[in-house]
């Protein structure tokens, strides 16, 4: 890996460095057996899955979920994931990628859409954090967009240029959110969407973390 002095990558954290695709799922089913729905399975989410969430149950459901609806499927989700993640780790090679990335002179952040509270310890815990000069996760309601929380990210990150930033997630959402602050993204399929899916979004796609690197690597030149 060359110098990578003054790119930087934004990464996101679950699907992405964190493999927690067993625990969505099972926390998913967990929430929609909550409303008498019918459980589905991984492939049926990586095909339908989009935010604002509740769109995502409207695919599912065949209409928008109520308010109540919503909060009775919000509130069930995260209460079954955070028993279900214990069971879950980092994806393969994440603690050597981000020291590779950090030893070639390249800088990295942390944005998820998970709760902060919640999210920094866990990050922590993996012994990673210090691969990291910054660490964000979700401070307001959930199932909206990444988009503002990407400006908020990359406003409190001193010397960092959107214009050689790369966004690292496996949502179509995180590409849009690259996109609203000027910056780039790459599209990883080990997480909550199928490869057609985010080949629609119109930027590259990859099917490593490896890939995904070499790839920030070329689009922050």
């Amino acid at each position: 890996m060359g110098k990578q002095s003054d790119a930087h990558i934004v990464w996101d954290w679950n699907g992405t460095l964190f493999h927690d695709n067993d625990a969505i799922i099972g926390a998913t089913n967990a929430a929609f057996a909550e409303l008498g729905l019918a459980p589905i399975t991984m492939e049926q989410y990586r095909a339908l899955y989009c935010v604002p969430v509740p769109k995502f149950y409207e695919r599912l459901m065949g209409r928008l979920p109520t308010e109540a609806e919503w909060l009775v499927m919000d509130e069930t989700f995260h209460r079954y994931y955070a028993e279900h993640r214990v069971g879950c780790g980092l994806t393969a090679g994440v603690a050597e990628l981000l020291a590779g990335w950090r030893s070639a002179g390249g800088s990295q952040s942390l944005l998820s859409m998970y709760v902060h509270d919640e999210l920094v310890p866990l990050v922590r815990g993996f012994g990673i954090e210090a691969h990291f000069i910054r660490v964000d996760g979700r401070t307001g309601p959930s199932g909206g967009s990444k988009a503002e929380h990407m400006v908020r990210h990359l406003a409190a990150l001193a010397d960092v240029d959107p214009t050689r930033t790369v966004v690292i997630g496996d949502a179509a959402d995180d590409a849009v959110a690259a996109l609203h602050v000027g910056a780039r993204a790459v599209l990883y399929t080990g997480g909550s969407h199928s490869r057609v899916s985010l080949e629609a979004v119109g930027v590259p796609v990859v099917d490593t973390l490896e890939e995904a690197v070499v790839e920030a690597q070329r689009l922050a030149a």
